[in-house]
């Protein structure tokens, strides 16, 4: 699997960092999202990662495993790391079935809490194409992810935050249109392409990568929809280019994207 040079360097001044301030204490890191699905993107994709101590990680470790990130964060501003520290009993957990406390990084913040991203398609990826750069290699763990465990996720996902997040959209469009172009682009990006790796995922039993799903949606979806699938695709990628005439338009064809979408994935699954 290749690891961009970037990130490979940032990742090598992590783990030095990490050592400095905690000798003897990682046992393993394990990079998943965009990277483990060879997908990539320079100033957009994130290093998300799993790293794995021997011992729990208390509050007290706060100062430190701040400075580690504050020091990496400013070294380089992209890509942004995104992971959550646990021990290897922790490997497999789900997000309902522990109550236990994690550190981990998210938005430049270090947070202490319970984890929201334990879930079946953080672990699939793991397992199917994690990248183990301290560790064994993570095709050895006792994971067992069935395909209803990762269709159900992603439905109940669907029907819950983005029902929530497109109805919250929808009746602020006024306020929408008026943002700068570029949270507008992240926001499309965001929500067409976020909706079609859970579609595919509904589809075909698998995960892939944000651009890859894209392309499915492509293939999959009515050309009258092609254009707004474009625009996401082309905004992951940081292309340029015009295919709406207004800021409204684009917004309203991603709203109405997002609805249709919604329907087709509930409709995949009654059939």
């Amino acid at each position: 699997m290749h690891i961009p040079r970037i990130v490979n360097r940032v990742l090598n001044d992590y783990i030095a960092l990490f050592n400095q301030y905690f000798p003897e204490t990682m046992e393993g890191l394990y990079v998943h999202g965009s990277i483990a699905l060879d997908a990539y993107v320079d100033h957009s994709s994130d290093i998300d990662f799993i790293t794995v101590t021997n011992r729990p990680l208390t509050e007290k470790d706060a100062e430190y495993l701040s400075s580690i990130h504050s020091i990496i964060a400013n070294n380089y501003p992209k890509p942004e790391m995104d992971g959550v520290y646990i021990q290897w009993k922790d490997v497999g957990e789900l997000y309902k079935n522990t109550s236990e406390n994690y550190f981990y990084y998210n938005n430049d913040k270090l947070l202490f809490g319970e984890y929201f991203n334990f879930n079946p398609v953080t672990w699939w990826i793991i397992q199917h194409h994690g990248i183990n750069i301290i560790g064994k290699d993570p095709r050895e763990f006792v994971l067992d992810i069935q395909p209803e465990q990762l269709s159900s996720y992603v439905l109940d996902n669907m029907n819950s935050y983005w029902a929530n997040y497109i109805q919250t959209a929808e009746n602020s469009i006024d306020q929408l249109v008026i943002q700068p172009t570029e949270t507008i682009d992240f926001q499309i990006e965001w929500t067409v392409l976020g909706l079609l790796r859970q579609f595919y995922t509904l589809k075909e039993n698998s995960i892939v990568s944000k651009l890859d799903a894209g392309e499915y949606g492509g293939d999959q979806l009515p050309a009258g929809w092609h254009p707004i699938i474009k625009e996401a695709i082309n905004i992951r990628k940081g292309e340029k280019k015009v295919t709406f005439r207004s800021e409204r338009e684009r917004i309203d064809h991603a709203l109405g994207f997002s609805q249709y979408l919604m329907r087709e994935c509930n409709r995949v699954i009654t059939k």
